[in-house]
């Protein structure tokens, strides 16, 4: 069948002529429902769960701090340029390397370094998933490059889920070059519907809730 006896198909299950203009699209219709903070943060520790990610849900910023001092474990690490990474002092751990803003050296740190630390913008508490608006303070490298990822997300971040952040910020693009949705450690079925992880990304996904 032809190209245009497809478009033509098309045109006449939605009743429209070949020349007719298109119609106004209607209205997005986003409901952000009403839930507390607490019921947030059960959902978001209890969906990462399900994902086989990590969690850890600090009390205080020194527990935060010290639970990322063990999961380095004296391990090479970048930390992005977060202001909140700075304020709790992670980005001075040792062996964490951070404020680098050359393009080609953070590519080449992030390759080299086993674990990425980062903060996020967002998190949706329904599926446990994190929010990256690309930007200075958070490179995308480094949240998807080294095959470890760590994020520090404080509580008020929690949001209820998509149509939340979409009430947050309606346009992305106005605001970054990109926003990334991370829900989860990298994993793939498509070669013969076998569950690898690691593929597209950190096969290691640690949260730690401030």
């Amino acid at each position: 069948m032809s190209k245009e006896a497809i478009l033509g198909s098309i045109r006449a299950a939605l009743g429209r002529a070949a020349d007719a203009p298109v119609p106004v699209p209607p209205p997005a219709r986003i409901v952000a429902p009403e839930v507390s903070q607490e019921a947030r943060t059960t959902q978001f520790l209890e969906a990462l769960d399900r994902l086989n990610a990590n969690t850890f849900h600090a009390s205080t910023p020194e527990e935060a701090i010290s639970h990322v001092a063990g999961l380095l474990a004296g391990r090479a690490a970048i930390a992005s340029n977060s202001p909140l990474l700075a304020e709790l002092g992670i980005v001075s751990m040792p062996g964490v390397l951070s404020g680098v803003m050359d393009l080609e050296t953070l590519r080449e740190e992030a390759e080299a370094r086993p674990i990425g630390i980062t903060s996020a913008d967002y998190a949706l508490a329904d599926t446990g998933t994190l929010v990256m608006l690309a930007s200075v303070a958070e490179a995308r490298l480094v949240s998807l490059l080294p095959p470890i990822h760590i994020a520090l997300v404080p509580r008020e971040k929690l949001l209820s889920g998509l149509d939340e952040l979409l009430e947050r910020v309606p346009k992305p693009a106005a605001v970054s070059s990109s926003m990334v949705l991370i829900t989860g450690p990298s994993r793939t079925a498509d070669i013969e519907q076998i569950l690898v992880r690691g593929v597209h990304g950190p096969g290691e996904l640690h949260v730690v809730l401030l």
